[in-house]
């Protein structure tokens, strides 16, 4: 098995040791369902300076289960959203997905400016679909990163791929990087990343050191996405913690609303924060910090952690996916992959998304119903 590589090219950029920091414009829902205004993002994202802009995969009924069990609504714990709140995740969904008719034109239209396209997939058939449009690389999301059947397929591409691990343990984290480094992955970065989606982050709550820790640890690129308001902290991440790669939602116009609308940044935001980055790779690096109000480069890294890092992000930890009845089981009928699936959200059930493979074959102990999370008790 080879060693990860410490830096590597995607469409020509180079990415990881040696490089200047591959910044990536997440676009998600901040579209709006309008493919004009996804058009317009992939032009500001152009304008603003990005290396890349990146697409989410998924439709409704390959990320979730048209389900109204409680495990399927979004409650209103901690600092949820409220556009969130009271809705299942398969409404949710519906409402912020990338319609994939439009991302092979996005693709195209990406190619003619001349800044690389790529996204997130979040089941094994988005994998297919987007080995169909020929994108460079792959993104795995922080909360897919425990989804080891679908690491397996993105990793059968032999593509770079680009891992965030969010809301993963050390023990999940490795498991992840090492799935994909046996399954035929080569070119990987990990990034660290805070999923607490705060208004008012605190620079030193990020736990920056992380990024470098990744580095160390795992032998690949590190980096920081961020989902939390404004840009300090993905600057902060680039000048003091050494990442390489971070990527940071765009939008329009943070007015228009959304699920991803208070974390994301608009045009002039985002090119501010290419700037800074740039200035600081150009020597600029303690005049950058005090522009940003970081006027002690070692306070603000924090410590290195590893999953969670509080209580919002342990209850996010939810939407993680699980293993599912995706139709009524009889008992004694065999689990399948047209019976069952790794679906979102986690769910109370015992069986996790690293068990899949392992729980076909074997036979349901009782009865089970449709949209029912999976546990060993409920197998022979």
């Amino acid at each position: 098995m080879e060693e990860m590589r410490t830096s590597f090219k995607i469409g020509g950029r180079g990415v990881g040791r040696g490089n200047p920091c591959f910044v990536i414009a997440e676009l998600s829902g901040n579209h709006h369902q309008r493919y004009e205004e996804a058009v317009e993002l992939v032009r500001a994202a152009v304008a603003a300076g990005a290396d890349a802009v990146k697409l989410q995969t998924y439709t409704p009924d390959t990320i979730t289960l048209n389900s109204d069990k409680e495990w399927f609504v979004v409650g209103s714990e901690g600092d949820r959203p409220e556009s969130w709140q009271n809705r299942t995740l398969y409404d949710l969904y519906q409402t912020d997905h990338t319609p994939w008719e439009w991302q092979p034109k996005l693709k195209k239209f990406a190619d003619e400016l001349g800044i690389v396209l790529f996204s997130s997939a979040f089941d094994e058939t988005a994998v297919d679909f987007l080995e169909s449009m020929g994108v460079l690389c792959y993104k795995i999301a922080s909360y897919e990163a425990v989804h080891i059947p679908l690491l397996k397929k993105v990793a059968g591409t032999g593509k770079p791929v680009v891992m965030s691990i969010g809301f993963a343990s050390f023990e999940e984290a490795e498991l992840a990087a090492r799935t994909l480094q046996e399954n035929g992955t080569k070119d990987l970065a990990v990034l660290h990343c805070v999923t607490s989606y705060s208004d008012t982050p605190k620079v030193a709550d990020m736990n920056l050191r992380t990024i470098r820790d990744v580095a160390e640890r795992f032998g690949v690129v590190s980096g920081f996405s961020d989902n939390n308001a404004g840009i300090t902290v993905p600057v902060a991440a680039a000048v003091a913690g050494g990442a390489k790669v971070v990527e940071k939602h765009l939008i329009l116009d943070r007015s228009l609303g959304g699920a991803d609308a208070r974390f994301s940044i608009e045009p002039a935001e985002f090119k501010r924060m290419v700037e800074l980055i740039r200035r600081a790779e150009a020597g600029e690096k303690e005049v950058v910090l005090k522009e940003i109000g970081v006027e002690d480069a070692e306070l603000a890294m924090g410590k290195v952690h590893y999953g969670p890092a509080n209580s919002q992000e342990e209850e996010n930890k939810v939407f993680r996916p699980g293993v599912w009845a995706k139709m009524d089981i009889r008992k004694g009928e065999a689990f399948t992959r047209e019976n069952i699936r790794v679906a979102r959200p986690t769910g109370p059930g015992e069986i996790m998304p690293k068990d899949f493979e392992a729980l076909l074959g074997k036979r349901a102990s009782q009865d089970i119903a449709f949209a029912t999370p999976l546990s060993w008790e409920l197998v022979e």
